[in-house]
């Protein structure tokens, strides 16, 4: 009986840890189907999750305006219904604006019909403020189940190079200005967040990382260090196979 009791607990552990964990491990260490960084990329691209966010976005939008710096933003559904000027803004200066789940929730705790959904209904709000369809997409985390590469493969899976903490006041503060000078720019995909109301995240965070981000690009830019735009990143994956 003890024996029985042990398979029916263990079963569905392996098939989840199959489903979830491993499948996040095989596809991050392959790179199968996924983008890491720009190949034969000379220059550096800025890409930026979990927003919009009333108070930071508009603020980060201004920065890049300002140094004509072109980036992708990876955006929580709900936050860009309720923020849709922001997104129709984001369009109009020319930035991309990829898919990061309707709500911030990880693909381990999705089935595959609720991946499909929270990846489509994201593209439809989207398509409805914009016009146009997005054509990038980044899992909350990075976390993939084993549903996720067949419901997201009409888009471009956009993973990163560094993924730096900044949604940490902390990390902002005494770390995130050597972490970003430390980046080579060779097609580097850089992984920052312009809203800190998820989980795990600072609220407060996105201010510290604005601040740092300014210092970091006109330093950047004086020593003529490119920021390579979505179009450049969109390109580096045209005719390539997605194994990289």
């Amino acid at each position: 009986m003890k024996k029985w009791r042990l398979i029916v607990f263990a079963v569905p552990l392996l098939f989840y840890s199959l489903y979830t964990v491993a499948a996040t491990l095989f596809i991050r260490t392959t790179s199968i189907g996924i983008r890491k960084k720009v190949r034969n990329g000379n220059g550096i691209v800025l890409t930026f999750d979990d927003g919009p966010n009333p108070l930071y976005t508009p603020k980060l939008l201004d920065l890049l305006a300002h140094h004509t710096i072109k980036a992708v933003f990876f955006v929580v559904g709900e936050h860009a219904e309720n923020n849709p000027e922001i997104i129709q803004r984001m369009h109009e200066e020319g930035h991309s604006i990829g898919i990061h789940h309707y709500k911030h929730v990880s693909n381990w705790r999705l089935t595959p019909e609720q991946t499909r959904q929270q990846i489509s209904r994201t593209a439809e709000v989207i398509k409805r403020i914009t016009g146009s369809e997005p054509v990038f997409y980044r899992p909350p985390w990075g976390r993939f189940n084993l549903a996720a590469p067949i419901v997201s493969r009409r888009y471009e899976t956009i993973m990163w190079s560094y993924i730096l903490g900044d949604w940490k006041v902390r990390t902002c503060k005494e770390t995130l200005a050597e972490k970003l000078r430390a980046i080579p720019a060779d097609g580097s995909i850089v992984v920052l967040h312009d809203d800190g109301s998820n989980p795990e995240a600072d609220d407060k965070a996105p201010a510290h990382m604005l601040s740092v981000l300014e210092s970091y690009i006109q330093e950047t830019t004086e020593n003529g260090i490119r920021f390579l735009s979505p179009d450049e990143l969109m390109m580096s994956g045209q005719g390539q196979s997605h194994v990289h």
